[in-house]
């Protein structure tokens, strides 16, 4: 079964003074999902936001809120965010030592459930939760901060991932320096979530950047307009 092509804006790029009118506005250029990185300036090293400033916003859109806990311990928070409004939470493999117990806390919470790993976690890192999860996010940056460039070997693992996920019903998503000029190589590994930041809100233009990303990410699918 082929999954969709969703794309997920980061609204770590968005202009923070006016971020409920930032969800409006990437909800209404195109976007499938929202995507909230959490950081704690412990496990990453920036500070973003916590759950009462994503459940301010979450009125902002009827999207599905894909938040991307960047935080170490994430098990005491889960229940906040699932509270603030989040559809999918995802976890990191290195956050704790207790990935399953993770995952089942999600779940029990009545979300998905994702795992995610930084550049340097190999593959073989998720193997015993696969059957736990709906959604695998790989990190092709480091993460902490936006802006940063794709770093290629992510793709090996990419690859990787989606052999392993075989037949299964999860989303394979890539999140860090995703753009129109990569979004093709990322999909033909076997992504089909891109989260995108810099390279949606850059220049306002958000309609016309989530749509270049579309089209780019369609091109390997045989998708394209």
């Amino acid at each position: 079964m082929t999954r969709p092509l969703l794309i997920a804006p980061s609204i770590l790029a968005a202009d923070f003074a006016k971020l409920g009118d930032e969800v409006c506005a990437i909800d209404a250029a195109g976007a499938d999902w929202i995507h909230v990185d959490i950081m704690d300036g412990h496990f990453v090293p920036n500070i973003s936001f916590g759950p009462d400033v994503m459940k301010s916003v979450r009125g902002a859109s009827k999207k599905p809120f894909d938040v991307h806990l960047m935080i170490s311990p994430a098990d005491p928070y889960l229940e906040a965010f699932a509270k603030a409004g989040a559809d999918v939470i995802t976890v990191h493999v290195e956050a704790g030592p207790h990935l399953h117990r993770s995952l089942q806390a999600i779940r029990a919470l009545g979300k998905k459930a994702g795992v995610v790993m930084n550049p340097g976690t190999p593959a073989s890192s998720i193997e015993n939760v696969i059957d736990m999860v709906d959604l695998v996010l790989v990190m092709s940056v480091n993460p902490g901060f936006g802006g940063q460039a794709f770093i290629p070997s992510q793709l090996d693992k990419i690859r990787a991932i989606r052999a392993m996920i075989g037949g299964r019903p999860i989303d394979l998503e890539v999140d860090g320096g995703v753009t129109a000029a990569n979004a093709a190589d990322v999909v033909r590994a076997g992504a089909n979530v891109l989260v995108a930041g810099s390279a949606v809100f850059k220049g306002g233009a958000y309609k016309e950047n989530i749509a270049a990303i579309r089209q780019a990410g369609s091109l390997p699918r045989g998708e394209a307009a």
